[in-house]
């Protein structure tokens, strides 16, 4: 196994991700997580794995300095151009997260690493070398594609076969992440490379269970608003599709 980037499946990313509620569910608990935790003052951010730049352009008009890391070329000039039609400047490196930490640039105070674990061969490396590169007391937020719903997802949808063999990668070429993370499994890894969860929030945790017959009756702005109010629920939380976790260096 590889990592996978996203060279040609930019288009379909922004459209099937940000182009619906899916994606307005995500931004809406990443910004109230970070909302809670984040100081006033000018952070240094950088955005690992940045995507299209939403998360990085949100903070960036808040006036933070932010540097977009992303492999993939027409991802990154996606993310320019957002930047570009807001006015606001922001630094883009075009590499793997490999080569960025190579490159050793000054500790960060906040560093975003959403959605990029599940792509990778060894996620462990990851969590490991982001470690030098966030200041002692800043913050790594972290959202992961969540074992445990996919298993309920599964379950819900009749595909025990499915569950039986322990097939949980996407297809290849597709959106689906080909690694699923295992909460309990990687909060030992973080806990191994001296990581602490202080925050953890659920993305999705019942839009994804809905029946379409009733989900679709259900104004957007009202489907945001509940998932923020359930996010943290001790049951619910746990089982969003997606999970966010704030987390610090372990003292």
């Amino acid at each position: 196994m590889q990592d996978q980037h996203f060279d040609d499946l930019a288009v379909r990313f922004a459209r099937k991700i940000y182009g619906n509620n899916k994606g307005a569910i995500r931004l809406a608990v990443l910004q109230a997580d970070l909302q809670e935790i984040l100081p006033q003052q000018q952070l240094r951010v950088l955005d690992m794995g940045a995507g299209l730049g939403n998360m990085a352009l949100w903070l960036a008009r808040q006036g933070h300095q932010v540097t977009l890391v992303e492999p993939s070329v027409p991802m990154l000039d996606a993310a320019r151009s957002s930047f570009a039609e807001a006015g606001v400047e922001a630094d883009f490196v075009p590499c793997d997260w490999q080569q960025l930490v190579d490159s050793k640039p000054q500790p960060y105070d906040l560093i975003l690493c959403h959605a990029v674990l599940e792509w990778l061969a060894d996620p462990a490396a990851l969590l490991a070398a982001l470690k030098p590169l966030l200041k002692p007391d800043g913050w790594l937020s972290l959202a992961f594609y969540n074992k445990d719903a996919l298993v309920l997802h599964n379950l819900v949808k009749g595909n025990l076969r499915k569950l039986a063999k322990g097939h949980f990668a996407g297809d290849k070429g597709g959106l689906t992440p080909q690694q699923p993370l295992d909460p309990c499994e990687l909060e030992q890894i973080l806990a191994a490379h001296d990581w602490q969860p202080e925050q953890r929030s659920g993305i999705r945790v019942f839009h994804d269970y809905m029946q379409p017959r009733f989900r679709d009756k259900i104004a957007d702005q009202e489907l945001v608003e509940t998932e923020l109010l359930y996010r943290r629920h001790p049951a619910l939380g746990p089982l969003g599709r997606y999970l966010h976790w704030m987390c610090r260096h372990a003292v």
